[in-house]
């Protein structure tokens, strides 16, 4: 607890914790590693911003909370940049960089000269300007005359100095580079976004660019972004060369990329460029070239600039990456918002240093322009894109009455026919209510912590109750108590998972090949299919064969399942999906199967989402061996401790008051803050039900926008229905929070804000008091304040805002006295 803590006390652990996460983020962000889960740093983080908030006195502007973001920039300003941020230009081959080389030579008069050689990093150009140390401001490159100011958002970038020390430091600086996103953080999102059944981000570069415009910096802060620092300019560095530059930037602190090299001619130059070429794949972010520049300061001053790029530096571009590879199906994934994604399932092939076995389709006109057919040879691309493409097909290799893929006319999750809109590319699935993934994103934002705040319900487990039937709506997840005995077993895990254009489901090849054999670990059978990870699944079935009587573990009975396993695949035309397997084939293959099950086996293979529902009704008919084999291919099950942590998580959360469950409702256009006002004019759900459209609009900040989302909400039976269930079960549909007491009148009709650290009123407090003399407290600065209550600390981002706005601004004496004033009158 916080208030154990002395001062003395507070300031030792703020100290140890701001040096824990600077290590932390040092290993992160220079190295590529980390010792602890991103659930422990957030708790290191969580813990320092609460004792900082209780001792501000130790809060320093250079602490690692400043890094989480929270302002919100609505319109980004732009400065001009003191020297000119041009742009190189390109070459592709070394007859081109020779010619580059003799140019240099023409200008210079002679070679003796050095290159300093730096990979070509695949982001977003930033300019920070230090004064005294510190960092005042971070523009885009923008027209290389003038860009973006970024401040705020680069300030959430954890190895960017906010403030740094060290010798021979100009009382202004500025320092030059290029901010990206790692590989692996943009995978994660697009996973998410993959999900969710959202366009995927084509690169990290745009992503990079979208991120660093973000209005919100919290959001920025959650992307992770990273910065290489790669030139310093000003008007008193005592160096000479661009290499002494860059040591004085380590020396500083700043995070220099470690892939420079002095390079003495141009040979060493074309060296270094062919030991990248393959290598730098291997680098957390995506690179598509070389940078070389003239080490001497006084050579590049020589050699100067034409209109708009420098004689003294290029940039070398490695060719893009293609290749081949066949066609094996199209998957159908639905977003949260309905919007359908074809995917290209692709026989395994090696390119810039992946193994790529999918490629995104976008939509159906991209699968007409390509034309393709099934067992199509297709080029694909990386390129600069993370995201394969396919870019062609080879139709001199399509085989004779090769189909055209034709696009599904029904959505694959729920079977509803998808609808496309006029001037749209995409097709949707109109079934909002009851489509798993768009159900999914409802119910997310019901149990969040914001809202119902159910911590045991996490995505993986929304989706496995969703995706197998037992919650469609909030309501659903209350009548959970009943069905108790039915949640256990239930896969936790939906990712092993996926269905065919049919609807048949598939099941991850290292699961099936786990259950149908005995004496083997899912580790080992994971580290075999590594081994084999270039090779389509039929070929992975036949190289485990060859496994399995090599390693000589229960050979006979394992190889007896396996056979009957592609006797299954082969008797019918199942679609090869790489790494899956169809759960019919699969589950007849564990053994011999009781009549009944083996008859509508096939119907709810197309019918249900887990092996758990395929099964659950003819658990008592299966023979215990049977379901030992089916355990190891369901993996992680909801448990009974998971299942009780669940139903109490939903218990607690009847407590949550009526503003909390107003927002959970996720009444379209109602944030929190809205359900706290709309809580506080409307006391119950009914009464805000009944509330006219003028009551609404008297109501400073309710706009008539959010007065629609309010009508259309209640109009639908649908929702009535559910806020009905919802009351049956307990929740909260009033408000219970006391009106506080009027004592005067003296601030009737002022609407007022307090920002900052008040010496007479905690938060609460204050807004009591001024609701107790008549005012009303806003909680945003806007022009229809009549002051701000001005403390200690306040937020510049806010006091700029005022004013621009031209809202007056009181101390907290101030405030205090007009109130005494008004006492005496």
């Amino acid at each position: 607890m916080i208030e154990k803590y002395s001062k003395q006390a507070a300031k030792s652990r703020i100290k140890e914790l701001s040096e824990k996460i600077n290590y932390y983020n040092h290993l992160y962000y220079q190295q590529d590693t980390s010792e602890i889960s991103d659930f422990e740093f957030d708790q290191l983080m969580e813990e320092l911003i609460r004792l900082e908030e209780a001792f501000p006195e130790y809060l320093l502007e250079d602490s690692p909370s400043q890094r989480v973001g929270g302002t919100i920039t609505k319109q980004f300003d732009t400065a001009e940049h003191a020297v000119r941020m041009l742009s190189l230009g390109n070459t592709y081959s070394e007859e081109e960089l020779r010619a580059f080389d003799e140019r240099v030579v023409k200008g210079l008069g002679h070679r003796n000269y050095q290159y300093f050689c730096e990979l070509k990093f695949d982001g977003v150009a930033i300019s920070l300007i230090y004064e005294r140390g510190k960092l005042i401001r971070a523009v885009t490159r923008g027209d290389g005359f003038r860009g973006d100011v970024v401040t705020e958002n680069v300030k959430t970038i954890r190895n960017i100095p906010l403030r740094i020390q060290g010798d021979n430091m100009p009382e202004w600086f500025e320092v030059r580079g290029e901010i990206f996103l790692p590989r692996k953080e943009f995978e994660k999102i697009n996973a998410e976004r993959e999900t969710n059944g959202e366009s995927l981000l084509a690169n990290p570069r745009n992503a990079a660019s979208g991120t660093l415009k973000m209005q919100d910096s919290s959001i920025v802060a959650k992307r992770r972004l990273n910065c290489y620092l790669y030139q310093l300019l000003g008007d008193d560095l005592a160096v000479n060369t661009h290499d002494q530059a860059m040591k004085l930037l380590v020396d500083w602190g700043f995070n220099v990329s470690p892939t420079f090299q002095n390079c003495p001619n141009i040979d060493a130059v074309l060296a270094y460029i062919e030991q990248w070429k393959e290598k730098r794949h291997s680098l957390p972010v995506d690179t598509d070239g070389v940078v070389l520049k003239i080490n001497d300061y006084g050579h590049r001053e020589e050699l100067g600039f034409t209109a708009k790029i420098p004689r003294w530096a290029i940039a070398f571009k490695y060719q893009a990456e293609a290749a081949q590879s066949t066609l094996l199906s199209i998957t159908y994934q639905v977003g949260r918002t309905g919007a359908i994604t074809p995917v290209a399932n692709l026989a395994p092939v090696s390119l810039a240093g992946t193994t790529v076995k999918r490629a995104s389709l976008h939509n159906a006109n991209e699968i007409l322009r390509l034309d393709l057919h099934e067992g199509d040879r297709v080029w694909v691309e990386k390129g600069g894109e993370i995201i394969p493409k396919i870019t062609g097909v080879a139709e001199e290799s399509r085989k004779n009455g090769a189909k055209p893929i034709t696009y599904i006319t029904h959505c694959p999750e729920c079977g509803s026919e998808l609808i496309r809109k006029e001037g749209e590319a995409k097709h949707f699935c109109p079934n909002a209510a009851t489509c798993p993934p768009q159900v999914l994103g409802r119910i997310e934002h019901f149990v969040s912590k914001r809202a119902m705040d159910v911590d045991s319900l996490g995505t993986e487990r929304l989706r496995a109750l969703i995706n197998q039937g037992y919650v469609s709506n909030p309501a659903d997840l209350y009548d959970l108590p009943s069905k108790q005995h039915q949640l256990l077993g239930l896969e936790v895990s939906e990712e092993q998972y996926t269905k065919d254009r049919e609807g048949f489901l598939y099941i991850g090849l290292n699961k099936a090949l786990y259950a149908i054999t005995e004496g083997l670990s899912l580790s080992a059978i994971e580290a075999f299919l590594r081994t084999a990870d270039k090779a389509d699944t039929a070929t992975k079935l036949t190289f485990f064969e060859q496994h399995l009587r090599k390693i000589g573990k229960k050979v006979t009975e394992n190889l007896h399942v396996l056979h009957r396993l592609r006797n299954e695949l082969e008797a019918r035309p199942f679609d090869w999906i790489v790494d899956f397997l169809p759960v019919y084939a699969v589950l007849r293959a564990l053994g011999n199967l009781p009549g009944e099950v083996a008859e509508k086996l096939e119907q709810r293979c197309r019918e249900k989402n887990s092996v758990h529902d395929i099964l659950l009704p003819f658990h008592k008919i299966l023979h215990p061996e049977y379901l030992e084999r089916v355990k190891k291919l369901k993996g992680n099950t909801f448990q009974e401790g998971v299942v009780t942590n669940m139903l109490e998580g939903l218990n607690n959360s009847k407590n949550q008051p009526f503003e909390k469950v107003l927002f959970a409702l996720g009444i379209r256009n109602i944030g929190e803050n809205t359900a706290i006002l709309l809580a506080e004019h409307f006391t119950s759900i009914e009464k805000l039900e009944a509330a006219t459209e003028q009551e609404l609009l008297e109501i400073n900040g309710i706009g008539e926008t959010l007065v629609r989302s309010i009508k259309d909400y209640f109009q639908e039976k649908e929702n009535r229905d559910i806020i009905a269930r919802l009351k049956s079960h307990g929740l909260q549909f009033e408000s219970v929070r006391e009106e506080p007491i009027l004592v005067s009148a003296k601030l009737s009709g002022k609407k007022i804000l307090a920002s900052g650290k008040l010496n007479h009123f905690k938060r609460d407090e204050i807004i009591d008091f001024i609701q107790s003399h008549g005012g009303v407290y806003v909680k945003s600065v806007s022009k229809a304040l009549d002051f701000i209550i001005e403390g200690e600390d306040m937020g510049p981002s806010k006091k700029e805002k005022a004013v621009k706005l031209g809202v007056p601004l009181i101390s907290e004496e101030d405030f205090m006295e007009m109130v005494a004033h008004n006492d005496q009158e």
